[in-house]
């Protein structure tokens, strides 16, 4: 359980994949569990009126009664699912290891997988050969010889039909048809060292990425071009978020919380009631920034500070869900955990 809670929780560069190749998880369809809503979940969002959640061994739950009750549906692939967006009520990505895009256009029913880490290798092979790039050929037919092993860990959705994915090895892929083909995002970005992305967040034509070694990349033309920001932190960033138009909220080891009101320029801490690495994070409905940690707390900011939601610790986090109601759902080792907007 130790080193599958570490890919898990921390989405970590030195996870262990276990002895069989993720290619072939690739192939096969998710288990079917007794329970999928105490499964590990990693990750949910809202489709409309409805909830869908994704976790190991690729399994996609869904719920359409406000997450009392949960049913598993069928996913075309056994790999860990990390992340999960909506567009709208019906058009859906999630990723996972392995390079693993799956699509839905139908509210989380029914999932194709429309990318994988085979066909990324191929991709950027193709990319770095069209721009004459030595390094970026060399570092493409490694991932080749690797196999499909590099995780995918989070998803932006910039509409129903186009999205941007990013991982580990600095990863970075985007869409404008649905998932049916794609184009590598990552020569756009100031990565020279292909640090692992954790999470991209958008707001208006800002994008901003978080990443491992205290890398964050803030884009302010809709992602054509990326900059990255001096931050105050050489620890990894698991989350981010965007508050507001000058805001920006960085989080992740140890508990360090770091924002920035000038666009990223400085920034000022945060302080958490406790050094335990923040996972995930969320803005509520009412604006509120949440944050998820390891050590079962949901944080809530009040003023200047972070203040637990609940009194009580939760199973150790990994995601968080704010539903269009003002619900909020954490996600965790023992599977869906409502949670109450205020302390």
């Amino acid at each position: 359980m130790t080193r599958w809670w570490a890919c898990v929780a921390l989405l970590a560069a030195s996870c262990v994949f276990g002895a069989e190749p993720v290619g072939a998880a690739l192939d096969r369809p998710a288990v079917t569990v007794r329970a999928p809503e105490r499964a590990v979940l990693l990750a949910a969002a809202a489709a409309g009126p409805h909830w869908v959640a994704v976790g190991e061994r690729g399994i996609v739950v869904r719920s359409e009664d406000g997450g009392r009750r949960w049913g598993q549906v069928a996913a075309p692939v056994s790999v860990t699912l990390t992340a999960v967006r909506f567009a709208d009520a019906q058009h859906g990505i999630a990723v996972g290891h392995g390079g693993t895009v799956l699509v839905t256009e139908d509210g989380g029913k029914r999932w194709e997988r429309r990318l994988d880490g085979h066909r990324i290798a191929e991709l950027l092979l193709a990319d770095a050969q069209v721009r004459g790039d030595a390094a970026a050929k060399k570092a493409a037919e490694q991932l080749r010889a690797d196999g499909p092993d590099k995780p995918l860990l989070d998803v932006l959705l910039l509409g129903p039909q186009r999205a941007l994915v990013i991982g580990a090895y600095g990863l970075a892929l985007a869409t404008e048809d649905g998932g049916r083909t794609w184009a590598s995002w990552s020569a756009r970005l100031d990565n020279p060292k292909a640090l692992h992305l954790y999470a991209v967040r958008q707001r208006g034509n800002r994008i901003v990425i978080a990443g491992e070694q205290g890398l964050a990349l803030k884009s302010e033309d809709g992602g054509r071009s990326f900059q990255a920001l001096v931050t105050p932190y050489k620890g990894s960033f698991f989350t981010a978020e965007l508050p507001n138009d000058h805001e920006i909220v960085l989080a992740g080891l140890r508990g360090n919380v770091w924002h920035s009101t000038d666009d990223g320029r400085d920034w000022q801490a945060l302080a958490s009631p406790m050094p335990v690495s923040i996972v995930a994070s969320r803005i509520a409905a009412d604006g509120t920034l949440l944050l998820a940690s390891q050590a079962g707390f949901v944080l809530a900011r009040r003023g200047g500070a972070l203040v637990p939601l609940n009194r009580e610790p939760l199973p150790p986090l990994n995601g968080l869900a704010v539903g269009p109601d003002g619900a909020v759902l954490a996600l965790s080792i023992q599977g869906v955990m409502p949670v109450a907007s205020r302390p």
